[in-house]
């Protein structure tokens, strides 16, 4: 009995304690428009080492779970790397690149080449986190990220006056998940042409890789992506139009390895045609190809970079472009008509404490940021499009 009293007392005591200090005042401040603009003046504001790691450190939402937050353009993860055939490791592609951007900032992300800075322009540009892909089960994987992928590009832009779908940016991951991003793309906005970087042609024809244990699981691999896109009709290449590879140096096992690549109509530019074109020639040799009008898919794997430059991949090929000529072709088609994009085939892993091959990726993801929004921008003189988005007008 004692005890209960005691017990009773002490609760009494503390009640007493808590409304002495201010603890029965549960109502929440008011905070004005004014003091909240303050504060983000006071602390809003990141070094390049600082911050939560997303990519240029972009607002963050795992749009998968949040259906309202629109956006004109996505970064997406995709962390996969179990559709191999030599190394693994491109699952840590994604977190390596947003790591790598970590100098990248709306402060300073202005462009000089462009004339833009893609983070401070018309553009509402988030990172969507990453597609959480099963690494057990490659057929359940590629339908999962169909499905996200799908998902996230029939939503409704952030600027419909611009455009009808917003765009994806794909931070890979090992190159096979180019095959879902593309039957997303597709649905979204038809048949595509594709720009392929790589040093490999990505179009094997999946009974050709030779192998008694064949099954159907077997024939998705990040070799085989493009020729399972070209067979379900996702790539518009017939006697009229073609896609491009650029940067080709890959063996083979034999000159027929080219037949299905013909047989899809595409057009195969070497990493040594730099050497007699020119960075320049290559950009019209490509240009040339695709136009400006027809939709075009780009897909960069960074093993198209020499090792020297990129060592941290998959399968890694000597006589590879270097970074600057890469970035100097990728400046040269800011005219193509990009509806989506993958950069894929990084595996810190093997790269050097230097972070060279995601600073690469890095950068060919802030280049092809600023084609898309340049690109808007010169719909926008088109169409008499406003730059007013959720009420308020953005900067240039």
């Amino acid at each position: 009995m004692r005890s209960k009293k005691f017990i009773c007392l002490a609760l009494s005591c503390f009640s007493t304690l808590v409304q002495a200090c201010g603890g029965h005042d549960h109502q929440v401040r008011e905070w004005s428009q004014e003091e909240l603009d303050e504060l983000e003046k006071k602390w809003g504001a990141e070094w390049g080492f600082s911050g939560i790691s997303t990519f240029a450190h972009l607002e963050y939402h795992k749009c998968l779970t949040t259906p309202s937050e629109l956006f004109d353009i996505a970064i997406i993860g995709a962390p996969f790397d179990t559709a191999v055939s030599y190394r693994p490791g491109a699952r840590f592609g994604p977190r390596a690149i947003r790591a790598a951007s970590a100098r990248q900032t709306s402060f300073r992300g202005f462009n000089p080449r462009a004339g833009i800075n893609p983070y401070a322009s018309w553009a509402r540009i988030l990172d969507c986190g990453d597609i959480p892909v099963v690494p057990v089960d490659n057929a359940v994987a590629v339908k999962q990220m169909t499905a996200a992928f799908t998902e996230l590009g029939e939503r409704a832009p952030s600027s419909p006056s611009l455009h009808a779908r917003p765009k994806l940016v794909t931070l890979g991951g090992d190159h096979s998940l180019s095959l879902p991003a593309l039957r997303a793309a597709f649905a979204a906005h038809g048949p595509l042409r594709v720009l392929h970087f790589d040093a490999h042609l990505d179009t094997w024809h999946p009974a050709k890789y030779p192998s008694y244990w064949a099954s159907e699981q077997s024939r998705f691999t990040h070799g085989s992506m493009f020729y399972l896109a070209g067979e379900e009709g996702l790539i518009a290449n017939g006697t009229e139009s073609a896609s491009v590879h650029a940067g080709l140096r890959t063996r083979l096992s034999g000159l027929e390895d080219y037949e299905d690549d013909d047989a899809q109509n595409w057009v195969r530019i070497s990493a040594d045609d730099v050497d007699d074109l020119g960075t320049k020639g290559i950009v019209e040799s490509i240009m040339g190809t695709l136009g400006t009008e027809d939709p075009v898919y780009l897909s960069v794997d960074i093993d198209v970079l020499d090792p020297a430059f990129a060592p941290g991949t998959g399968t890694p090929e000597p006589g590879g472009w270097t970074t600057r000529e890469l970035i100097r072709i990728l400046r040269g088609i800011e005219g193509l008509n990009l509806v989506g994009a993958d950069v894929v085939e990084v595996a810190p892993a093997y790269q050097g404490v230097g972070e060279e091959t995601a600073l690469a990726a890095a950068q060919v993801v802030f280049e092809i940021l600023s084609s898309m929004v340049k690109r808007g921008l010169k719909e926008m003189g088109k169409t008499g499009a406003s730059l007013e988005r959720d009420g308020d007008r953005d900067e240039l």
